[in-house]
């Protein structure tokens, strides 16, 4: 071997080095996906020099790809469209789970041009590797027209193929830390957050308030005789009562409202920047949408109504106990009113509302 070659291959190897030991530093820096991805596939951008490359996940409840990432020509054009099982070079290599090196696209029939039309790219070869972890085909990374929209070799794809080994450890770690998050913060009834998380959120935006002198304001609200339900028409329907009214009570709230289950029967609703007034707006709504929302039993209809309790730092202070205990107390006004009714943190708002 002549000595610029033997210098190449040297210089190849210790970038190489280079890149995994970036790789390794990624996966142990973050668990967000979108973030180590980047990492690995911005230093496999370095070493390899394609002019266009995709990260495309598995979706297992179609079996087909979508592209999560894209960079190059074209690439945001591919963003969000998806892959049939088996369709073009990245589907027969997600259905396989065998890499693949294709120097002349135009002469492989697997070859499926319809994403050419859509990013105005010209394909002339792809190097896709699989993303699989213990036999599970997580996504695919491809890589489109080599440097200088040449090929790609046999080393490329063995590279490729180890940095995917390192993608798939990411992914999969990054996708159990979320698993675990959700876990730890959502309650597995209803979907919503849990009595723990919804108080540290409260506790952070009455810091938060406090310091910029936002208002905020709290809900409480608790379904009216809910065990007459379970004891009449079981827990099933008991379940099916809360999820609906969890539905229709999110359909009241703004993006930026913060809903829980404190637990039973009880909920409550963090209101951002929210000022006494309009958290009595949002109260009322609430209240109303429960009361007029369609529960059919076998063989009747079943009415569901909610007590609701509103403070607010307007009255309340920027006190985070004080909040709670005005919402509670509002609350229990409520019941005490005859239910089905909004009270808020001063007697007098009395029967705000009422159906």
């Amino acid at each position: 071997m002549r000595g610029k070659d033997l210098l190449r291959e040297l210089q190849r190897t210790v970038d190489e080095l280079a890149v995994l030991n970036e790789i390794g530093k990624a996966l142990t820096a973050s668990l967000d996906i979108g973030e180590v991805m980047h990492v690995i596939l911005a230093k496999v951008s370095e070493l390899l020099k394609p002019r266009n490359w995709s990260l495309l996940l598995h979706d297992p409840a179609t079996g087909e790809l979508y592209f999560h990432a894209a960079v190059g020509a074209g690439s945001d054009k591919l963003l969000g469209l998806r892959i049939k099982p088996g369709e073009g070079i990245a589907g027969w290599v997600a259905q396989h789970n065998k890499p693949l090196l294709v120097n002349d696209v135009h002469a492989d029939p697997r070859f499926a041009s319809r994403f050419d039309g859509a990013s105005r790219f010209h394909t002339q070869s792809i190097l896709c590797v699989p993303l699989a972890f213990k036999d599970r085909t997580l996504g695919v990374i491809e890589l489109v027209n080599g440097q200088g929209d040449g090929g790609f070799s046999e080393e490329d794809l063995k590279i490729l193929g180890t940095v995917a080994e390192f993608s798939a450890i990411a992914i999969e770690n990054a996708r159990n830390f979320h698993k675990v998050q959700e876990l730890t913060v959502l309650d597995d009834h209803t979907g919503l957050f849990n009595s723990r998380h919804l108080r540290r959120q409260l506790d952070q935006e009455v810091v938060r308030a406090t310091r910029f002198g936002h208002p905020v304001s709290l809900i409480f609200f608790d379904l009216d005789h809910f065990k007459r339900v379970n004891d009449t028409h079981g827990h099933a329907m008991g379940d099916e009562v809360l999820k609906r009214a969890v539905a229709v009570c999110q359909q009241q709230l703004r993006p930026t409202d913060v809903f829980g289950r404190l637990g039973g029967e009880e909920f409550g609703i963090l209101l951002h920047e929210c000022s006494r007034h309009q958290g009595m707006e949002i109260a009322n709504r609430v209240r109303a949408a429960i009361a007029e929302m369609p529960i059919r039993g076998d063989d009747c209809v079943i009415a569901v109504s909610a007590s609701v309790g509103l403070a607010s730092t307007d009255t309340s202070g920027y006190e985070l106990q004080r909040l709670c205990k005005e919402a509670d107390a509002a609350l229990y006004r409520a019941k005490r009113a005859g239910r089905n009714c909004v009270m808020g943190d001063i007697e007098i708002d009395g029967a705000l509302a009422r159906a």
